[in-house]
């Protein structure tokens, strides 16, 4: 399954690259984990657009997302949605708090490593 075929925006692109200079200390350790094929040999981007969202992880091969979130996102129905165009579009979808990522490292990459369907 592919991805819808709504073009990217062209300030999504920008705004991408602008999120990947300035990650919040929970993507910055996340993506310590993530990057250079270091989980599972899976390749990740960050902050990557996949119209109309900009999503924080993206293994395009196994469809998984994961999303690092603040206290803004609490309760959030803008996320629910996003969440569903999503799955829409045949991904799965994994949110962590920051302070999961931050504290619980290995039952955050435990859950990831299930989502893309590999050994844990």
């Amino acid at each position: 399954m592919s991805v819808s075929h709504n073009p990217v925006p062209p300030f999504a692109r920008s705004r991408a690259r602008a999120m990947r200079r300035e990650p919040t200390e929970a993507e910055l350790a996340l993506w310590r984990l993530l990057r250079d094929r270091r989980l599972s040999a899976t390749k990740w981007r960050r902050q990557f657009p996949l119209a109309p969202f900009i999503v924080d992880f993206v293994c395009l091969e196994r469809r998984v997302i994961v999303e690092c979130d603040g206290s803004q996102h609490a309760e959030n129905s803008r996320d629910e949605a996003r969440d569903a165009w999503l799955r829409s579009q045949g991904f799965v979808v994994a949110r962590f708090w920051n302070h999961e990522i931050l504290r619980e490292r290995a039952s955050v990459i435990d859950t990831i490593l299930a989502r893309c369907g590999l050994p844990w």
